[in-house]
């Protein structure tokens, strides 16, 4: 029974995927999600209170697969792991960000769709879900950093990690994926943005 539980579970994720990844939160139909999914109503209130609680836990798991992807190959992008700094390493990431998106372009769209959903109200509430989840990460990252003198001594840990976890929670807020007509920025174009970035945060805009 737990099996068969697992596995309707796994087809309403399929099908709400195939939903969120081309329509807004606002525009996607819960009810096409339940037809697409094979399933009954009852099924999926049994594994969701509501259209909002599906849509967060997809964001989630985007972000955990991410990570795990990320901490898996991070490795094969530098063979200096040794000289690397807190910048590099920041780096480093966005190239393997790239190729996760590459093998994983499910969770990649839906994430270029929920770029799309600031100024709604599920993006702010997204945000918050997510966002702690990223202040841990960052401020594991920052004290190993502390520890190799990345930073300056004069600096505490608390205004680098409030500074940098702001930065990147809200990196979407600041740019933007799309060009002017809507098309998709492709993956070189959104490193280079990212490359300016970091080198902003380590270095300023002093000459």
């Amino acid at each position: 029974m737990k099996e068969k539980s697992f596995d309707r579970r796994s087809q309403l994720l399929e099908a709400a995927m195939e939903e969120f990844m081309v329509k807004s939160y606002e525009d996607a139909s819960l009810n096409n999600i339940i037809k697409n999914a094979g399933i009954s109503k009852g099924t999926f209130y049994y594994h969701f209170k509501d259209k909002q609680a599906l849509y967060l836990t997809l964001l989630e798991l985007a972000v955990e697969a991410k990570l795990e992807f990320l901490t898996r190959n991070i490795g094969k992008f530098s063979n200096n792991e040794e000289k690397r700094n807190f910048f590099d390493i920041l780096k480093l990431q966005g190239r393997v960000g790239v190729e996760f998106a590459k093998t994983h372009p499910k969770y990649y769209r839906m994430g270029m769709m929920f770029t799309r959903e600031k100024g709604n109200k599920i993006y702010d509430v997204a945000k918050k879900l997510l966002g702690s989840n990223t202040e841990k990460v960052f401020e594991e990252m920052i004290e190993e950093a502390i520890e190799r003198g990345d930073f300056k001594n004069n600096i505490s840990k608390d205004f680098i990690l409030r500074i940098i976890t702001h930065l990147f929670v809200h990196y979407d807020e600041i740019f933007s994926y799309y060009d002017d007509d809507g098309t998709a920025w492709d993956f070189d174009s959104m490193l280079d943005q990212f490359d300016h970035f970091v080198d902003f945060i380590q270095y300023g805009l002093r000459s």
